[in-house]
């Protein structure tokens, strides 16, 4: 946990199959008591970016976004908040990884559980990244092999 800082957890549980985040929230969570602090929503965001010429803004389109934030009373009288913001449209998702956040971050019983998800989500990030260099390397040109005319040729 240590090593990946707290902004980068959603990412890491992305990457896990969306069951396993789901399962995982309710089994840390079964003996707690989860309030929602703002009911889990779906919906859209647009994309804006700037001209880079006239520095005038346009919007690009539009990404689904979900978000969710909780807060988590364990039966040992700790109190958390997790919260989670997804490109995503699954409201159960989020707030599953909203329950996760919290759970880690206060250090709720069963956070060992949501610890482990967390480094397995980071070996399949390396793993994509590792195929994303590999793909990107496989289609480099290196254009030094190119032959060029002669410009003292009279052909």
């Amino acid at each position: 946990m240590d090593n990946i800082p707290r902004s980068q957890w959603l990412r890491m549980w992305q990457a896990s199959e969306p069951s396993h985040i789901k399962d995982l929230a309710k089994q840390v969570s079964a003996t707690c008591s989860v309030t929602d602090l703002h009911i889990p929503k779906a919906g859209l965001g647009l994309l804006q970016l700037r001209d880079s010429a006239m520095g005038d803004a346009y919007f690009l389109g539009e990404i689904p976004v979900t978000k969710a934030h909780v807060r988590i009373h364990s039966p040992n009288g700790q109190v958390a908040e997790g919260a989670a913001i997804c490109m995503d449209d699954r409201a159960g998702l989020t707030r599953a990884m909203a329950i996760l956040d919290g759970v880690l971050a206060a250090k709720l019983p069963g956070w060992e559980l949501v610890e482990r998800s967390l480094q397995a989500g980071a070996v399949h990030v390396q793993a994509d990244a590792a195929l994303r260099r590999a793909n990107l390397s496989a289609t480099k040109v290196d254009f030094s092999l190119l032959s060029t005319l002669d410009e003292d040729d009279d052909a």
